[in-house]
């Protein structure tokens, strides 16, 4: 007769040897799994992050396409200001030389020559502004902040205040 307890006893070591081949095996299939993911994972990154760095290089080309269209375009703004401002100094010259023999009758001839050299010497810079490139204008405002920083300010709030009059309409 077979004892009991021995049959069980293999019944029971086989039982656990089967259940550890299992586990064994569930550990190597969760493995694969891990490492098949960790691949697949790996390979989205990696395209994600190439997508993302065309994405940025096209970013950047677009940004210096619109950086030196603006350039261009305050270039050409400046010196059709810089043209505007010198028409407008001859303007004003004009004005106050067709002016001064009438100042010359109400307030006497010295007030008139008076005019009349400040007719000429805004001539005169309006003649030199023409000459000069936006570059020596761009120098000589930088030579000149650097020289007088409280005159500058002084000039730069005065005519914000006179531009803000003038554009408020008062």
């Amino acid at each position: 007769m077979v004892d009991p307890t021995v049959t069980a006893g293999n019944g029971t070591e086989s039982a656990k040897n089967h259940f550890t081949k299992a586990v064994e095996q569930a550990k190597a299939g969760a493995q694969a799994l891990a490492g098949e993911y960790k691949d697949k994972f790996s390979q989205t990154k990696d395209e994600w992050t190439s997508e993302a760095k065309v994405k940025s290089e096209e970013a950047k080309e677009k940004a210096g396409t619109f950086a030196a269209d603006a350039k261009v375009k305050a270039a050409e703004y400046a010196v059709e200001g810089k043209a505007k401002a010198s028409q407008a100094i001859v303007g004003l010259s004009k004005v106050i030389d067709d002016n001064s023999a009438l100042i010359d009758e109400k307030v006497g001839a010295k007030y008139g020559d008076y005019a009349r050299t400040a007719s000429k010497s805004m001539q005169d810079a309006a003649a030199r502004l023409d000459e000069k490139s936006l570059e020596d204008i761009g120098e000589e405002a930088r030579e000149f902040v650097r020289k007088s920083p409280g005159l500058a300010i002084g000039i730069a709030a005065a005519t914000g205040f006179v531009l803000a009059r003038l554009f408020r309409g008062k």
